[in-house]
């Protein structure tokens, strides 16, 4: 069974089937040379803090990175990963293992002043536009189609926090099982930390219920948060809220 995940900064699948086959070991093997750490602790570049609760572990860039090779990623695909959440209660291995991979974009500070004035329905027929544009190219090169059937979960905002999540349903090809491509974003001086799910669309009340946890548990430090930015002196984004959501590249074009 494939279970693929996608999105704007990262296109990664996660394949049960070839799980570890480059290392040549197996599942069980695999895992017991994973060092997850649990606790508090640092992204690299001291940028952010995750206080993990019990729900969840985390493996750091290395780690993170032989995972996502070992589901059947190029390499290229885990290069910008700065580590992974993996639920304690299943294996990244096992068929309904899932985690939350971890990068972060340096576009600049995202405005949230769009928040409450955002149409999601528009926001989703544009990103509808974009898949059908997107998929000319995808079959060109011998993928296959991708269809985003809808929202799995409506976008939501929290202007105390600067958390920013949501979730779309998605139909690769003539896959039966559809995807579940699930995005938090935290917002932050200088740019933003993003989140994303890699699960199939029957995780996704597994996905949802460890939300609060997630949401809880990442923080960034002190100089790198929301709100430290100075206006005229740290960069800021081309996009707000919207653009987040829509997609960095479209929104910027």
């Amino acid at each position: 069974m494939f279970r693929t995940f996608a999105a704007a900064a990262l296109a990664v699948t996660m394949a049960t089937a070839t799980l570890a086959a480059q290392d040549s070991l197996t599942p069980e093997e695999f895992e017991s040379k994973l060092a997850y750490k649990t606790g508090t602790v640092q992204l690299s570049g001291g940028m952010a803090t995750i206080k993990l609760a019990e729900s969840f572990r985390y493996l750091d860039e290395q780690d993170s990175r032989r995972v996502l090779v070992a589901w059947g990623n190029p390499p290229e695909a885990a290069s910008d990963v700065l580590g992974m959440l993996v639920p304690s209660a299943t294996s990244p291995l096992s068929e309904d293992g899932w985690a939350i991979v971890i990068t972060y974009d340096d576009d600049g500070y995202v405005s949230d002043e769009d928040a409450k004035t955002l149409n999601f329905d528009k926001i989703l027929s544009e990103m509808q536009e974009q898949t059908t544009e997107t998929n000319k190219q995808r079959t060109k090169e011998g993928f296959d189609p991708v269809m985003l059937v809808g929202w799995a979960e409506p976008p939501h905002y929290d202007a105390a926090s600067h958390k920013l999540y949501w979730a779309k349903e998605l139909k690769f090809g003539e896959a039966k099982d559809h995807t579940l491509n699930y995005a938090i974003r935290i917002l932050g001086r200088r740019g933003v930390l993003q989140l994303n799910a890699v699960s199939s669309i029957g995780q996704l009340t597994a996905v949802k219920e460890g939300t609060p946890d997630v949401l809880a548990a990442v923080e960034f430090n002190e100089g790198h948060r929301y709100s430290a930015y100075l206006p005229g002196t740290d960069k800021a984004a081309a996009y707000g809220i919207g653009g987040l959501i829509l997609g960095s590249a479209a929104a910027k074009a």
